[in-house]
């Protein structure tokens, strides 16, 4: 056993937190590029102004490109189909306000293990106890199971009379929608799995049968890299699958109406820093144009004007696309890798399986494990935290709040592993720390 107060004489290192290692934060280019927005009157003036409702527009029309470069949809991504945001989580609070009655939407489904702090955003917009979650399944998502949900959702709907929004009277740019199901369909945070294009399309399918709305976070998608070490330095150049909401685009013949039924909510969070609080939404125009309608935009001006001028400076030029693919998909291939490894090295003896991935490609901030009986993670967690300065998520912590059953045990083994935050010397030294505290509590 650790002497007591062992951890007080080892660095700390940090395997919960998600965020993006301060030192792959491009600043000086930043300060570049401010430095060009502020000395420039025709781009500072407008940058330190309400905005436009929309956003700032050149950013709009480089982001169109530059997502359409990489994801290649089916059409070109025109600047009208996107929208400026405060990032994703501002997004998400954004899209529940402008999309969603609290009485007549019925549910908010949540693909789990979820992103657990999108939970609160749900409950602001007055969802708490009507939030499900859908289990996942080999290839992303229990599309049996949330159609038996939805089903019985609306028949309940329809013999309550729920047949109209109750709260939010009607406005030409905005749809109320029955539903909302969100979900994390590349690199899931926390399970890091990927939705099968054919779980994509049945579940485009589903939306628009039930008339809900996809809420996606993409932001993930560009941090993609080889699954196997020996190729690490041949990343993708392209998405590894469409997004839903490119989906919705030409699934049988496209959208069934000018709305649609997905909304892609993507960030600069991950790629340059989520202290800029800039992120964007793609959806179709009339959805784009409703969400650039919220009331704290119309009263406030477009959120994030100055740092979108900011950003913009590293569109056109080029900049972040080879920034992405030269410094960031090569820095998080290498910390994947070695704590995948330190992993198998360390854990794998001990009877600690790692959840399935992709064979080819990788990508996003996390490793999901799963411990061997009769070990909870939550014992592990305070233990790992009191006898080794070592910080983990159980996962638990993913389980979404008002389960349409009671809470359950399915994640109660389950660990997520950030290898983002922590700078690479330190994550096998992390797992050696989390291998001696399961050693010690199977003995």
């Amino acid at each position: 056993m650790t002497a007591p107060g062992n951890q007080q004489q080892q660095p700390p290192i940090d395997l919960l937190c998600g965020w993006p290692n301060p030192a792959l934060l491009p600043a000086p280019d930043l300060l570049r590029a401010a430095t060009t927005v502020l000395t420039t009157p025709s781009i500072a003036q407008p940058g330190l102004l309400y905005g436009p409702d929309e956003g700032y527009e050149p950013l709009r029309a480089h982001i169109a490109q530059w997502l359409g470069s990489f994801y290649l949809p089916c059409h070109p991504i025109s600047p009208q189909r996107i929208c400026i945001t405060g990032g994703a989580s501002q997004s998400l609070a954004c899209i529940l306000a402008v999309f969603t009655d609290p009485v007549y939407t019925r549910t908010v489904w949540m693909v789990e293990p979820a992103y657990y702090l999108a939970g609160r955003i749900m409950d602001d917009a007055g969802f708490a106890g009507r939030v499900y979650g859908v289990p996942e399944d080999d290839e992303g998502i229990d599309l049996a199971f949330l159609e038996s949900g939805l089903r019985a959702a609306e028949e309940k709907a329809q013999a309550e009379g729920n047949t109209e929004p109750r709260l939010k009277p009607p406005r030409p740019w905005r749809k109320i929608y029955k539903y909302i199901i969100y979900a994390v369909p590349t690199f899931a945070n926390p399970s890091t799995k990927i939705m099968s294009l054919d779980h994509r399309e049945r579940l485009v399918q589903l939306a628009r049968q039930y008339d809900a709305l996809l809420v996606t976070d993409d932001v993930y998608d560009f941090l993609q890299f080889s699954a196997t070490r020996e190729g690490a330095l041949a990343a993708p150049e392209h998405a590894c699958l469409p997004r839903l909401v490119d989906v919705d685009r030409y699934l049988n013949g496209g959208p069934v109406d000018e709305w649609g039924h997905a909304i892609s909510n993507g960030s600069f969070s991950k790629l340059i820093g989520p202290g800029a609080r800039t992120g964007w939404v793609e959806a179709s125009e009339k959805l784009a144009y409703g969400l650039s309608q919220v009331g704290s935009s119309r009263s406030g001006g477009a959120p994030s004007q100055l740092s979108s001028t900011i950003i913009d400076q590293l569109l056109p030029s080029g900049f972040l696309e080879n920034y992405i693919r030269q410094v960031l998909q090569p820095a998080y291939a290498e910390r994947y890798h070695l704590l995948l490894a330190a992993i198998q090295e360390y854990l794998a003896p001990l009877g600690v399986t790692v959840a399935s991935a992709s064979d080819t490609v990788a990508g996003g901030y996390f490793i999901w494990v799963t411990l061997p009986p009769p070990l909870l993670a939550v014992d592990i967690v305070l233990r790992a935290q009191n006898e080794e300065n070592l910080r983990l998520a159980p996962g638990t912590l993913f389980e979404v709040p008002g389960h349409l059953h009671p809470p359950s045990d399915k994640f109660a083994a389950c660990l997520r592993l950030c290898f983002a935050w922590e700078e690479p010397r330190h994550l096998t030294e992390g797992v050696r720390r989390l291998a001696r505290v399961v050693n010690q509590a199977l003995v």
